[in-house]
């Protein structure tokens, strides 16, 4: 079926656009934003501890989360996929070539740099504030897949992140009119949108990194009490995700020159190893020591 000629732009106002990209990272982080607060006021589910946080705390730890989000997103994204960013950055011909890697309009952020930054963020500021690091990390885990799968949703309605070659009923053509105003003939190119049918992989990837994972850690929350044990709803997050993107990676069309790693891995497939390590660890951590007292 062909893919539907979306507008990226939800309005605009004289130069300044509007896009549903920047709109899915601002309605992910307010819709965070809430679940945290919400987290963070029922004290029952904590218990027999206090929650992390207090209210204000939370308001200002969510600037420095969204700093992360968007620094490790862009930041990450070229150190994963474009490092000659970097190299731009004092080389470039012109300042357009050597302000590249702050183009964030131009889009190109990476879930993984942004993850690098929000860990970040959270272990300033639980130093800063002497507060149980992995207590946070179980706040902050379970709001992320709202903005995962609202940041998937923007990706299919921007025509980008296209699946593989598929011969399924479902299949799209996402060599639109505005694909091909971007990439040109490479739109016809078997790396790009091609004129073959591919996985809306961006739709399944919202369903399981957002829908699913976000069901499944509110059930670990409400139904499974874990959040008395540090560290158990991090490392659920932290190994589902990384079990979802590995194993969709198989459906994904890999990012253009990164094709042909050994044994037919993918960046998206090697970047998980990593989370899934670490949450199995931290899982096995929790189960293994009695739950926090009092």
């Amino acid at each position: 079926m062909p893919f539907p000629d979306f507008d990226p732009v939800i309005f605009s106002i004289g130069p300044l656009d509007f896009r549903w990209y920047a709109m899915a990272y601002v309605l992910g982080i307010v819709l965070g934003w809430w679940y945290a607060a919400r987290l963070a006021r029922a004290t029952s589910l904590w218990a027999p501890t206090e929650p992390p946080v207090t209210s204000r705390q939370l308001d200002d730890l969510m600037l420095w989360i969204t700093l992360g989000i968007i620094l490790g997103g862009r930041f990450g994204y070229a150190l994963f996929y474009q490092p000659h960013l970097y190299g731009d950055l004092f080389t470039g011909s012109t300042w357009g070539e050597r302000l590249a890697l702050f183009r964030l309009w131009d889009g190109g952020m990476s879930f993984h740099g942004g993850l690098i930054g929000v860990s970040l963020a959270v272990l300033w500021f639980a130093t800063k504030q002497k507060i149980r690091l992995l207590s946070l990390g179980d706040l902050i885990a379970p709001v992320a897949p709202i903005g995962l799968g609202l940041g998937r949703l923007a990706n299919f309605v921007n025509g980008e992140l296209w699946g593989r070659v598929t011969d399924a009923p479902w299949g799209i053509n996402f060599c639109n009119a505005r694909a091909r105003q971007m990439y040109g003939v490479l739109c016809e190119y078997p790396g790009g949108p091609g004129v073959l049918p591919r996985h809306p992989s961006q739709l399944y990837e919202a369903f399981l990194e957002g829908v699913v994972l976000l069901s499944v850690l509110a059930l670990a929350i409400f139904r499974g009490r874990l959040l008395a044990r540090p560290g158990y709803v991090t490392g659920l997050f932290l190994l589902g995700y990384g079990l979802i993107r590995a194993s969709l990676e198989n459906v994904r069309q890999p990012d253009f020159g990164m094709e042909s790693y050994p044994f037919g891995l993918t960046m998206g497939m090697m970047l998980p190893f990593p989370m899934i390590l670490a949450g199995a660890w931290l899982i096995w951590r929790a189960r293994t020591r009695p739950p926090v007292s009092a």
